[in-house]
């Protein structure tokens, strides 16, 4: 066996078997066959081969560690929602707390990394054995393979797109380096002054509302109260009347009781998520706005810098014509700065986890289980109902977050833990809704039941952008069970407020829900790595992270299939993006003068010790943009609120979820008598995307952090922040 590992050729064996063989073996395995998937492997195997056959071991390990890496990360995110990991998110997958909160303490496909963890291993002995034993150069014609290989492949792409799901046709490695590559390209182009000026797409159509249509209700709605309930990560094909309106070949029945209450209701089947990401899909049917068509700073965080479009949000428009609004979670408020932007659109009261009395039912690392939720928000309708004032309520559930738990008797049931979690999340609304008939709730109050994100569903077209949106209405009589046309997020807003026939300001987009429109409309959306642009005359274009764009004949945005009409002329891929970045900086006119404040006076209640950098995160400062050439000022004041305990403070920063060194102490003790003020900047010499604070704290009691702001701006233009009345940081023009 030693001579056996020490030959040298047994290296070059080891080595294809673990970047040719078993990816090609794991590929079928997880059900992703297709083709242009299988080249995709063979070129980045053989590129591989190619460049670490003759290094030394030390060297070319790091390299197949990460590679190793990468194959588990795209399996456990095609899992858990459907999509190939991006740049942006890819971290995630390398923060061993996160992915630990994620999949519950187990992978979706345990059998990957011990699979290729013996393959490396099986390389290194081989490598370590035959370490002093040169090896044969391979034949200089070697280097035409993956070049041929990665030839073929991007022919294919060029010639005759695939509409499959990237996972099914690229190596998460060979898609991150034809990105970076396509990136490089542009940016030479942009040197060598070979651009030229793109003229984006109008975009009158997709921000300014449109009430021309005629209405479905002769009178305004007769509700008195609004309640939207928002499931986590739940696709529209889990609803059978738009599986049916649509003609899916999807027809698993995974949410029975859901489909039971939504033949009561009015469904939209053609209802569009623009993106991933809860705050991004709240922040789109609250404020009646495209959130970023990419992966930038989520817009419900820029809008803290200013005290205007934040007014035009449903919840605070529905307070000004009298309301009380309400917003309730089951997991805590603070990552993404949800404490801070719900208060700041207009809703009264908020509440997380720590609103809870009642006990979970099951372990849930991101907070409470979907029944106990529902439970818990059953009382908290009650309470609302002793009012005089009629209310907004909307909720949000976290159990079909992955790590999809679900009690024992659901997952012996199901083949997967995800299919169970939303079983047990359809018993609950199931029980939800039967409770709220009973109580009478319905009689004067407006039901709408949607989900924020979709997690997909493997070889469903566009489930990653389906969504869905169930009507239960007092006077249902005149509503039809399906609402035809094309509607999203972004109409969400308007509807409800025309619903109520109070007026809409001209800073909402959207069409009425409730009413019928003669045309067709534009819809745009950014998800599972493509951009997606409806015209609303019939043509509907998705295009890739290189802006190869393909044409189809499509009625409407969501639709089961398509007639293909061919690829896009070579603009188009640029026009849409373009039109995309022009819907993103809807709130925010410049990257530079950027001033947000994370802090505040509400008591923060400290554990005993940190179990996670994001679930334990003290400020909801994540995903922020720094502009190339720009300078950021952090300021951060933590006070203890109990004189007999020491609160240990930590501050840590990520970039694209790896550490960022900002020369800070470890660890800093704080008290009651002893605050932590401090004070620090960095310059940002290329821009940064996904930066993220994380600011911990363990040590029991409470603590109050005053002041968490972080201003970034041109060098010599970081003059002192001026504090509002309402304690946002004004932003500078």
């Amino acid at each position: 066996m030693k001579n056996l590992f020490g030959h040298p050729r047994t290296r070059l064996v080891a080595l294809a078997t673990l970047v040719l063989v078993l990816p090609l073996g794991a590929r079928a395995l997880l059900g992703w066959s297709n083709p242009l998937g299988y080249l995709s492997d063979l070129a980045m195997g053989s590129l591989l081969v190619l460049l670490l056959l003759r290094r030394p071991w030390w060297l070319a390990l790091p390299v197949l560690l990460a590679w190793a890496a990468l194959w588990v990360a795209s399996a456990e995110l095609v899992s858990a929602v459907g999509r190939l990991p991006n740049s942006a998110d890819l971290g995630y997958l390398f923060d061993p707390q996160f992915m630990e909160n994620s999949t519950g303490g187990g992978l979706a496909h345990p059998w990957l990394p011990a699979v290729l963890g013996a393959g490396l291993l099986a390389w290194l002995i081989s490598a370590w054995r035959s370490r002093a034993q040169p090896l044969a150069a391979l034949p200089s014609m070697a280097l035409a393979v993956p070049l041929m290989l990665f030839g073929l492949h991007w022919a294919s792409q060029h010639l005759a797109p695939s509409d499959a799901d990237q996972w099914r046709q690229y190596n998460l490695s060979h898609q991150l380096l034809s990105a970076g590559v396509g990136n490089l390209q542009r940016q030479a182009q942009g040197w060598l002054g070979q651009t030229q000026a793109v003229t984006p797409l109008p975009s009158v159509g997709l921000t300014q509302s449109d009430l021309s249509g005629q209405k479905l209700l002769a009178a305004p709605g007769q509700a008195r109260n609004l309640l939207v309930i928002t499931l986590e990560g739940i696709p529209g094909a889990y609803v059978q009347a738009n599986r049916e309106a649509l003609d899916s070949r999807f027809d698993e029945a995974l949410m029975p009781k859901l489909s039971r209450w939504a033949e009561r209701g009015m469904n939209t089947p053609d209802y569009v998520l623009h993106t991933h990401q809860t705050i991004r899909g709240l922040y789109a049917m609250l404020c009646g706005d495209y959130d970023k068509l990419a992966n930038g700073t989520p817009k419900g965080v820029e809008l803290l810098t200013q005290n205007q479009r934040n007014q035009a949000c449903l919840p605070a428009q529905l307070r000004q014509a009298g309301f009380t609004t309400h917003y309730l979670q089951g997991a805590g408020l603070r990552f993404m700065a949800k404490d801070r932007i719900m208060p700041h659109i207009g809703f009264d009261s908020v509440h997380g986890l720590e609103w809870f009395s009642n006990a979970n039912y099951l372990e849930f690392p991101w907070g409470k289980d979907d029944r106990a939720f529902f439970e818990g928000a059953l009382d908290y309708i009650g309470q609302l109902g002793k009012q005089d004032q009629p209310w907004m309520l909307t909720l949000l559930t976290v159990g079909t977050h992955q790590p999809y738990s679900a009690p024992e008797q659901y997952l012996q049931r199901y083949d997967t833990p995800k299919q169970a979690a939303v079983a047990y999340l359809d018993d609950a609304i199931g029980a939800f809704l039967d409770s709220l008939e009973r109580q009478g709730v319905l009689k004067d109050t407006l039901v709408v039941v949607t989900s924020d994100e979709s997690h997909g569903i493997d070889g469903v077209r566009l489930a990653s952008s389906w969504g869905f949106n169930l009507t239960l209405a007092p006077e249902q009589a005149e509503l039809p069970r399906v609402k035809r046309g094309t509607y999203g997020h972004i109409d969400l807003a308007a509807s409800l407020l025309d619903y109520f026939a109070l007026p809409i300001p001209d800073a909402l987009g959207g069409r009425s829900l409730y009413r019928n429109y003669d045309s067709g409309r534009e819809m745009i959306a950014y998800t599972n790595g493509m951009l997606r642009y409806h015209n609303g005359q019939g043509v509907f274009t998705e295009c890739d992270f290189q802006q190869r764009c393909r044409r189809y004949a499509s009625e409407g945005f969501i639709a089961d299939q398509a007639k293909y009409l061919g690829p896009g002329q070579a603009a188009v891929g640029e026009q849409i993006s373009a039109l995309a970045g022009v819907l993103d900086q809807s709130l925010l006119r410049t990257p530079l003068n950027l001033r947000y404040q994370f802090g505040g006076p509400s008591p923060i209640q400290l554990q005993a010790r940190i179990h996670d950098d994001w679930a334990d995160n003290l400020i909801g400062a994540q995903y922020l943009e720094m502009p190339e050439g720009s300078h950021t000022r952090v300021r951060v004041k933590v006070r203890s609120l109990d004189p007999q305990r020491t609160a240990h403070i930590q501050l840590k920063a990520k970039e694209l979820e790896q550490d960022v060194p900002l020369g800070l102490p470890d660890e800093i003790l704080v008290t009651a008598d002893q605050p932590l003020d401090m004070e620090f900047s960095f310059d940002n010499p290329n821009m940064r995307k996904a930066f993220s604070f994380h600011l911990l704290g363990y040590g029991g009691g409470e603590v109050e952090v005053s002041d968490f702001s972080v201003i970034t701006a041109l060098p010599g233009d970081e003059e002192p922040a001026e504090e509002r009345s309402d304690g946002h940081i004004a932003q500078s023009s």
